[in-house]
């Protein structure tokens, strides 16, 4: 039976570029024999890409916290039984872009929803299971925005303020604090060829 495999999450407010360097991620493993699944949240399943859609569209009649939440955790839940665990217990690496620190970081800190909700949730959803590496891309939310807005076709989460953004980096930033020898912070207000050079060195040191 092979080794269970490692969960690597990239986390970061909007425009910070998790997508662009999750491929760099799976380069870095698979050269060193790893086989690996690049996955996202809310989605990487086909019901949790269904949720996704919900989840990101911009309803008339709005979107309440507590259920933006237990949409993201439904997505989660499918997502976790359909792509994630199987992988892990095939051995393979999983590269999510986006995992559990995102909900509190966007529906904890950002919507305001208690904590006790979230770690409730938590323990349903994820269990024991955790990430072994969580790789947050700090950036100012000013300049995540603007590079967000330049892409075009923003989803509801692109569309929000620079002081919710505030609070999602500050929530990020809090939990790195919290669980150092899970989470390393990468500056990612850098060029692209720097992150890359920064993002090597964290998984030469960390895995």
């Amino acid at each position: 039976m092979s080794a269970p495999g490692r969960l690597i999450t990239l986390e970061g407010g909007e425009g910070a570029g998790k997508t662009t360097h999750a491929q760099t991620i799976c380069d870095w493993l698979t050269a060193r024999g790893r086989r690996v699944l690049r996955t996202r949240e809310p989605g990487g399943s086909p019901l949790a890409e269904a949720i996704r859609g919900v989840v990101l569209a911009d309803w008339a009649e709005g979107v309440d916290a507590p259920t933006e939440l237990l949409l993201i955790f439904a997505a989660r839940a499918a997502h976790l039984h359909a792509t994630v665990r199987p992988a892990l217990a095939q051995g393979c690496d999983v590269v999510c872009d986006r995992f559990i620190d995102a909900s509190w970081a966007y529906q904890g800190a950002g919507r305001g929803l208690p904590g006790a909700s979230l770690m409730a949730l938590q323990q349903l959803v994820l269990g024991d299971l955790k990430p072994n590496l969580t790789l947050i891309f700090d950036i100012a939310p000013e300049l995540g925005l603007a590079r967000a807005r330049h892409r075009g076709d923003l989803n509801r989460f692109e569309a929000e303020n620079v002081a919710f953004m505030q609070r999602v980096r500050q929530a990020y930033l809090d939990r790195a604090d919290d669980d150092p020898q899970r989470c390393a912070v990468v500056d990612a207000s850098q060029d692209l060829a720097q992150v890359a050079a920064d993002l090597t060195q964290i998984l030469e040191t960390r895995l």
